[in-house]
């Protein structure tokens, strides 16, 4: 009897343990930013864009252009449960360039300097919603030319 207790009340404690654990939240880190250290290096208005991708490497995202900024992108998302993730962490590194490609300004920003961008997108709305087949087919008599049947 006590045997039984005592594996029904470990099995409880186990199962609460677990429960616990599940719960946590669990972090994941994306992209890459230099570190102070490799951007003293770096010298404003001497080096250039072939200095850069030497000393801290090129970035994942740069400007429109081939020519464009440099800018070095890491985010850290928490995940708890079955809650939506949610960004706690965001530093966006910006090098710009000038005219002769030096370097023109090293900027950074964090997650408290942005502003949230809602994304759009475009969808062409299909012609046929209001439509079912025969009324496609009917509509399509006129459209005929028979001199395209035989060319």
């Amino acid at each position: 009897m006590f045997g039984v207790r005592f594996c029904f009340s470990r099995a409880v404690v186990v199962v609460c343990l677990m429960f616990a654990a599940s719960c946590s939240a669990t972090y994941q880190n994306h992209g890459y930013v230099p570190s102070e250290k490799d951007l003293a290096e770096l010298v404003v208005g001497v080096d250039n864009r072939a200095t850069v991708d030497d000393v801290i490497g090129p970035p994942s995202a740069s400007g429109v252009l081939s020519e464009g900024d440099y800018y070095y992108i890491r985010s850290r998302i928490r995940t708890f449960g079955a809650f939506k993730p949610e960004v706690v962490e965001r530093q966006v590194l910006a090098i710009s360039f000038d005219q002769g490609d030096r370097i023109a300004n090293i900027e950074r920003f964090g997650l408290e300097d942005g502003n949230i961008v809602p994304l759009t997108r475009r969808v062409t709305d299909s012609s046929v919603v209001g439509n079912n087949l025969l009324r496609q087919l009917l509509a399509n008599i006129g459209n005929l030319n028979p001199g395209d049947l035989f060319n």
